[in-house]
């Protein structure tokens, strides 16, 4: 057997269901296996980019590791964006590319990077195989790496005489991660700082969402009574009616509910990753802490940790629990949660209007969506209004990438998402300057026959660019274009679009573009 086929059977073996990804020369051996295969489905996307983002929205959802496949040099370069971005957003992916063969690699080869040095910094492991028969272990290896706390990605580098040597090796067993708990007196002494406190305020993150830990949290948040502020990538932890939600936190400006973190005497971190907002932005007055995670707190002057609870949340909270949390029911003053609904446009106007602002829209999403829609966000001036005004329904129902925060990931994220839950309803929200990054993947949508909407946002321009540029220096530069016309060129690709001008023009078509089936739809609106 060929070490590729090795390679393939490993990935069987670990679960693997789609690779994402292009084919060049140096991974020709790869490819001919992966075409044996009858567990794996191969996708062939438009760009690297593209497939890395997909792997990464997968992960993100699946919670399995998202696979995706590049070849040497360029391949590999443009494969990198995509790999930093679900490295920082804690995403599992496992990245393979091609390399030139280790007979060549000491000299100036053609096409040849260094490969493995170039995805160190924006990964958790990278590896190049050296030897075929330690194939097994590199893959094994890989994917629990990927999938520890913190997930992330990795890389593998596999030279092409290495894919083509006969090997007799065989996939090692899968095992299960274990999880630990916090220590019992660790545990005693966290309960005891927080019904020391008076006003606990409660800060959640996406780690709870990776853990599958949102209805023990939820146990926890209904124990203490205490407001409550989730991180952009947690949101949906807390239903939007709950009375202990203050929302979401982590704004440049504006971000109010910050005035409740400075009332509080104890803030209670959950699960929350500092990639999204270094406390320093949001501690200013360094209010105790205590830190609640699977990975020990970082270092930071304005994060005092006080108490320390260290494991696996689903197994550590309800432990938490039983050691008698006592009831802090407390409210920030001047009426703190009414003030962040009516800034952070969370709250509908009665009677409203046919304004067509970003809002509108995402209120209009709000009333098409059920629990079984899941939204992706793009990264622009929407993202931050997304964050501010829409309120899924429940945890993992939208996808916003806010570590590297890379532009282009909604429409190749949209797709990843739909093969990693086909049940749902994807929705992406992307402006026209990432769209248009990544908008050849609509060929690799309609391919594979699988179903979305694009709420495309059209203002021929870097909004979020042009917004601070004209703050800072009263003028903006280099942040204009012009577009195409997106509704010719979606029908390009086979898509249908609609193009809407006002806000009952928007709801209309939407309504109509969730109930399509095994469609791709393209709503162009113009802002």
């Amino acid at each position: 057997m060929k070490a590729s086929d090795v390679v393939v059977n490993c990935l069987e073996n670990e679960g693997v269901k789609y690779v994402f990804g292009i084919i060049g020369k140096e991974v020709i051996d790869l490819a001919d296996s992966l075409s044996k295969s009858e567990k794996i489905k191969y996708i062939p996307v438009r760009h690297e980019q593209g497939a890395a983002f997909m792997a990464d929205v997968y992960g993100r959802i699946s919670g399995k590791p998202g696979v995706c496949l590049a070849t040497l040099g360029p391949g590999a370069t443009n494969l990198l964006t995509g790999v930093a971005s679900a490295n920082l957003d804690h995403s599992p992916v496992v990245a393979i590319t091609g390399q030139t063969g280790l007979e060549k690699q000491h000299k100036n080869t053609h096409q040849y990077i260094d490969i493995q040095r170039v995805y160190e910094p924006v990964t958790k492991w990278s590896v190049q195989v050296k030897a075929a028969d330690r194939i097994p272990e590199i893959i094994r290896k890989s994917f629990r790496i990927a999938t520890e706390e913190k997930p992330g990605a990795v890389v593998i580098e596999l030279p092409e005489n290495i894919a083509m040597e006969n090997v007799t090796t065989k996939p090692l067993a899968v095992t299960c991660l274990p999880k630990s708990v916090p220590a019992a007196e660790s545990l005693k002494q966290a309960a005891q700082l927080l019904n020391a406190s008076n006003r606990p305020f409660i800060i959640v993150g996406n780690e709870i969402i990776r853990q599958d830990a949102a209805n023990e949290v939820q146990m926890i948040i209904e124990q203490l009574g205490s407001p409550v502020a989730q991180s952009f990538m947690a949101k949906g932890i807390l239903a939007k009616g709950n009375p202990q939600n203050f929302y979401t936190f982590g704004f440049t400006e504006k971000d109010y509910v910050l005035r409740g973190f400075e009332e509080a005497d104890l803030l209670v971190v959950i699960g929350f990753d500092m990639i999204e907002k270094l406390p320093s932005e949001w501690n200013k007055k360094k209010v105790p802490v205590i830190h609640i995670s699977a990975s020990a707190a970082d270092v930071d002057e304005y994060y005092p940790v006080k108490a320390e609870l260290i494991g696996n949340l689903k197994v550590q909270l309800p432990l938490f629990l039983s050691n008698g949390i006592h009831f802090k029911r407390w409210l920030p003053s001047g009426d703190l949660k009414a003030r962040i609904e009516e800034s952070y446009s969370i709250i509908e106007q009665a009677g409203g209007n046919s304004s067509l602002t970003i809002e509108a829209i995402l209120h209009a999403v709000e009333r098409v969506q059920t629990k079984e829609t899941i939204v992706i966000s793009d990264v622009g001036s929407h993202k931050v209004s997304i964050a501010r005004t829409y309120q899924p329904v429940q945890a993992n129902q939208l996808i916003i990438s806010n570590g590297l925060a890379s532009m282009g990931i909604a429409i190749p994220g949209a797709i990843g998402a739909k093969l990693a839950a086909p049940e749902k309803t994807i929705i992406c929200i992307t402006g026209d300057g990432g769209a248009l990054m990544n908008f050849s993947e609509l060929e690799t949508a309609k391919r594979l026959g699988v179903s979305f909407v694009i709420v495309l946002l059209n203002n021929s321009m870097l909004k979020l660019e042009v917004d601070t540029m004209e703050k800072k220096f009263a003028d903006s530069f280099g942040v204009t274009f012009s577009n195409p016309d997106f509704i010719q060129l979606a029908e390009g690709y086979g898509v249908r679009g609609k193009r809407v001008i006002n806000i009952l023009e928007f709801e209309g078509v939407l309504t109509e573009a969730v109930n399509a089936n095994n469609e791709v739809v393209l709503i162009d609106v113009i802002m």
